[in-house]
């Protein structure tokens, strides 16, 4: 695929990505802007918001940061308000927003339980309801980043499993209620994907990080170009007849489970 034809592929469309200050989501944010697209990146803090701006207009497109956190629904309205008031349209959504830390179930209290179900799960349903009025009907995309633990369990990890979990059911069930609109709803799911914070909170040691090494099928570690190339591949035409598929892009990571996650397993 040339590189001009990459450029215009997007042109002209709008992307709204929450959680899009850092990491994969920042990632997937900077290459729908190589594509073309106009970005808003949504996240609670300031300095990375307008951090990330610059990295997206680095690459070459108009960006917008929005200050809202995704589990206030009307936080959420307003965000989106501003965005769709700002560029006129809304075609692609990534609800990236999520938290993480390892904890046993009997360790872990229920306000950090509700916490990581509340961002993750809560706050993708949130940004999808708060979004509908404004997305581009037919033709806008709605992509939820996920995670191996919605299907493959996990020790440390009960909060997460719970909520991906629920994430990747309300893409199916959107994906049923919105195709009618002419709206696809898509799931990814990335695996261990190097550089990033998920990554260093489950594996911040050189052993622990050479141990999942080990566990990949396809023997490295991932990287955010691999995450944010599949999502391009989901938002394009070329995907235009997928709606209410979760894309896994872990190397192949989670087909032996998840039980090497327990720190030295």
């Amino acid at each position: 695929m040339s590189g001009a034809f990459q450029t215009q592929l997007l042109a002209g469309k709008h992307a709204f990505v929450t959680g899009g200050t850092s990491g994969i989501n920042l990632g997937i944010a900077r290459r729908l802007a190589q594509a073309g697209a106009r970005l808003s990146v949504l996240g609670r803090n300031v300095e990375r918001g307008q951090q990330a701006v610059h990295v997206l207009q680095e690459a070459g497109t108009e960006a917008a940061f929005h200050q809202a956190d995704v589990r206030e629904y009307a936080a959420m309205e307003r965000a989106l308000a501003e965005a769709v008031g700002r560029w006129g349209r809304l075609d692609i959504l990534v609800n990236g927003a999520a938290g993480n830390f390892p904890a046993p179930a009997l360790g872990m209290s229920s306000n950090g339980f509700r916490a990581v179900v509340d961002i993750d799960l809560v706050g993708t349903f949130n940004s999808c309801r708060a979004g509908f009025q404004h997305l581009q009907q037919p033709g806008a995309v709605v992509v939820n980043v996920s995670a191996p633990q919605a299907y493959a369990p996990a020790p440390f990890q009960a909060h997460v499993c719970a909520a991906k979990a629920g994430v990747d059911m309300l893409t199916r069930v959107l994906a049923m209620e919105w195709g009618g609109a002419g709206v696809r709803v898509v799931a990814i799911t990335p695996g261990p994907i190097a550089g990033t914070e998920g990554m260093q909170r489950l594996a911040g040691s050189a052993e622990d990080a050479a141990r999942v090494v080990r566990t990949v099928p396809l023997g490295r570690l991932g990287t955010v170009e691999d995450v944010a190339e599949a999502v391009l591949f989901l938002v394009s035409p070329a995907a235009s007849f997928i709606t209410g598929a979760v894309l896994v892009c872990d190397g192949g990571w989670s087909l032996g489970g998840l039980g090497h996650l327990v720190p030295g397993g």
